[in-house]
């Protein structure tokens, strides 16, 4: 019977995420896609994901605002939790600087509607090397518009409520990995000074490059840190 690993994705994604890592994986692991609850509130969100997951502890991998709810599970339900692995997240606040941009973005959606991301957009998403990669921009487009507005008003929201969970990851006996790009634009800067500290048992890792979305840029690359960490 093969192991099992639940995948929670971010910010405007869903099962489509994982398609590049699905067929890398898919004959060792069984994963399974947690769309991420419809709330504003971390607390429900996990509450939720609390009574979905059925076994008596689960191997958690979150993406961005994914890895974020991951991490909060993980320190609220520790003897629910077997190993965490986060991609392009950090266990940071939000910064008033951010909190700030994306209440523009609601004006801008009050104002202009749900636009969607432009083609242009989704593409500036990428790293340099795969910015020709038409269906890559695609599936990013797709997502975004299928998700809708109220999917997006909705997990924006929920990211003004984050804390810092950096200690209270720190106190944790479980596998914990960070994998992250280096010059990703969406991290919190802070936050990862915080995690490049030698204070804790934590692995993580960093590759060169600006990617955020891990799972479609870099499939190969993630598929064997999920390895490595599934052994650990």
């Amino acid at each position: 019977m093969k192991e099992k690993i639940y995948l929670i994705p971010g910010l405007m994604t869903d099962h489509r995420l994982w398609s590049r890592l699905l067929p890398i994986l898919q004959n060792e692991y069984e994963l399974v896609h947690i769309p991420i609850p419809h709330s504003q509130d971390f607390d429900e969100i996990i509450d939720i994901l609390f009574d979905i997951f059925k076994e008596e502890k689960v191997n958690l991998l979150g993406f961005s605002l994914g890895g974020y709810i991951a991490s909060y599970f993980a320190i609220t339900y520790p003897n629910r939790v077997n190993k965490l692995f986060t991609v392009a997240a950090t266990p940071g606040n939000s910064t008033e600087a951010e909190i700030e941009r994306r209440k523009e973005k609601f004006v801008a959606i009050e104002k202009n509607g749900f636009t969607g991301l432009t083609y242009e957009k989704a593409k500036s998403l990428l790293e340099e090397k795969n910015q020709e990669d038409i269906e890559l921009i695609e599936i990013i487009q797709d997502m975004f518009m299928d998700l809708g507005k109220e999917t997006f008003i909705s997990q924006l929201t929920s990211t003004f409520y984050r804390k810092d969970l950096f200690e209270d990851l720190t106190n944790l006996d479980i596998p914990i990995w960070f994998f992250y790009s280096n010059n990703d634009r969406l991290l919190n800067k802070e936050a990862i000074k915080n995690l490049l500290l030698d204070n804790h048992n934590m692995k993580v890792i960093n590759r060169d490059g600006t990617s955020h979305n891990i799972p479609l840029e870099e499939p190969e690359l993630l598929s064997s840190y999920i390895r490595n960490w599934m052994r650990a």
